[in-house]
């Protein structure tokens, strides 16, 4: 679970202590394990900064404090408050950002992960598939398992991820997929064809960062006019 800790001090020296950030990320590149910090300045209050550090976890976190540098750094930034600063620990339970990169690692697995068992990892138990291409929506992680198989078994194939848009519970992104068609699809026989086809899929989060639901627009008619199946 991603933890990020909150300093929040008072300084007049406002400056000195954005110089003191810029110093310790030099001093701890390369054992630093912090993914990304903020340093924030109250506009209503030139004097009130707060700082926002992220890290994998709670324990790399803890790790990270270990390091000489940033113990040295520590007591500086001590020196530079007019009152001893204040942290807050916070276990991070929703991340937009996260949402985006499991609806990443989603397609990659529906391309590439060997055991699809692991599909329980992103996709959540009871998950509801809406394609119009199937007459009935896939719900459950059997019947998602299925429909991979069932692309799996006519292509090869990747997705390119060309944008994302996350809102709320909520991620759009469109798509770019390549394959080749080297099995049986849908009554075609391989062709051996390189293909490609681009489409859109908006995925429903829960609180917990497992999708929950998912609505696919893709050009299929163009693919299977692509193999021939169908006229230009």
């Amino acid at each position: 679970m991603t933890f990020v800790q909150i300093i929040d001090c008072k300084t007049s020296r406002v400056d000195e202590l954005s110089r003191l950030m810029d110093r310790w990320v030099e001093q701890t590149k390369g054992k630093r394990t912090a993914t990304h910090s903020i340093v924030g300045k109250d506009r209503s209050d030139a004097s009130h900064v707060v700082e926002i550090v992220e890290f994998p976890s709670y324990d790399v976190a803890m790790r990270n404090s270990q390091l000489p540098e940033t113990d040295r750094i520590f007591r500086e930034m001590v020196a530079l408050c007019d009152e001893l600063p204040t942290f807050t620990d916070l276990d991070v339970v929703r991340d937009e950002a996260l949402y985006k990169a499991t609806a990443r690692r989603l397609l990659d697995m529906i391309a590439g992960e060997p055991e699809l068992a692991l599909l329980d990892e992103v996709i959540a138990e009871g998950y509801h598939d809406h394609d119009p291409t199937n007459e009935q929506d896939v719900i459950g992680m059997d019947a998602v398992r299925r429909e991979v198989e069932m692309w799996r078994g006519g292509f090869d194939f990747s997705f390119t991820v060309e944008d994302q848009i996350a809102e709320g519970d909520r991620v759009c992104t469109r798509w770019t997929w390549r394959g080749s068609h080297n099995g049986d699809f849908m009554g075609l026989q391989p062709t051996g064809m390189d293909v490609e086809m681009t489409g859109t899929v908006v995925h429903r989060f829960r609180e917990d960062g497992k999708i929950a639901e998912g609505w696919w627009q893709y050009d299929l008619l163009g693919l299977m006019g692509q193999l021939g199946a169908v006229e230009a």
